[in-house]
């Protein structure tokens, strides 16, 4: 088997105001990087509302709709504006994880990548915010325990900014170990280490200045025993790379070789405890040499893993 490339050209079609750092470039940038990988490449599908109504109220899909511009800009809040390519964008990204786990839990593929935008990670039950419209992980984790009737279902995500969304739709549901280091303080504010939900949460707030070494005693000491502990049968990862030393919008110091050697040691959990079966998700990075670099690395260890 080897590794999925999940991803669509509508994603390129969201399109947000001019200087924003959440941008069409960004998915041009890890797609460039990923160009000359031995992947197998697939388009991501549009996702059903069924799935999206996993973790989402019928009234916020029904919101996000009717927001939806036919030309121009409609914004949600400072940060989180929709063009008239956003919704298509919006359930090709939900589309895209839903495939990857199907794919993976399938037997289709080793593991996968969903490179995709919008992120996901913010989004709220009932709030669009962040940059995020719908949970895109979350809703994952969801379909894997619903749909294939797993048992237990991991999320680490080592993006800069507090996964709110996520552990807003994930936190009452013990089936799912969500996992977050993040800058703190910084947005959205969230991510208290006594934020715990129903045991099922590990939050690790991490200082501005935080560096490689930090980084891995953290998650080798609090992250990856816990993961380890809750034994899932499938493991995700929020793969936001903005925790980089040259992300514009934040200021912890990992370098590209922080990325792979996460990625090496979720892999190891992966493979003692679910025969590597690995989604990850494109969450932030907003320099955009940097982020192809450290997408690269990320998925340049999944695809080793996944020979």
């Amino acid at each position: 088997m080897t590794t999925a490339l999940i991803t669509h050209s509508d994603c390129l079609d969201h399109v947000t105001p001019s200087g924003h750092p959440e941008q069409v470039a960004r998915l041009s940038a890890v797609l460039g990087a990923l160009e000359g990988m031995d992947l197998l490449r697939v388009k991501a599908p549009l996702a059903a509302d069924d799935d999206i109504l996993r973790c989402h109220p019928k009234a916020h899909l029904n919101a996000i709709r009717a927001a939806a511009p036919t030309s121009g800009w409609r914004s949600l809040d400072a940060d989180t504006h929709m063009s008239p390519g956003t919704l298509q964008a919006t359930f090709r990204a939900v589309g895209a994880v839903v495939r990857a786990v199907d794919m993976v839990l399938g037997g289709e593929a080793a593991n996968a990548f969903a490179a995709v935008r919008p992120p996901g990670h913010h989004a709220e039950r009932e709030t669009a915010m962040g940059f995020c419209f719908f949970g895109n992980v979350a809703i994952g984790a969801k379909h894997a325990l619903d749909h294939h009737g797993l048992k237990r279902v991991a999320i680490v995500d080592f993006d800069v900014h507090h996964g709110n969304g996520t552990q807003d739709l994930v936190e009452d549901d013990p089936r799912i170990l969500f996992c977050s280091t993040h800058q703190s303080p910084l947005y959205p504010g969230t991510g208290a280490a006594h934020e715990t939900g129903v045991g099922n949460v590990l939050n690790v707030p991490l200082p501005e200045g935080t560096g490689s070494q930090a980084f891995r005693d953290v998650m080798a000491r609090m992250v990856l025993p816990r993961v380890d502990d809750f034994a899932p049968q499938l493991l995700l990862i929020s793969a936001g790379f903005d925790a980089h030393q040259a992300d514009p919008l934040a200021g912890m110091n990992l370098t590209t070789d922080d990325f792979a050697w996460v990625t090496e040691k979720l892999c190891d959990l992966a493979d003692r405890h679910c025969q590597g079966r690995v989604v990850s998700a494109l969450e932030g990075g907003y320099d955009l040499e940097a982020l192809g670099a450290a997408a690269a690395a990320h998925v340049n260890v999944l695809e080793e893993r996944g020979r």
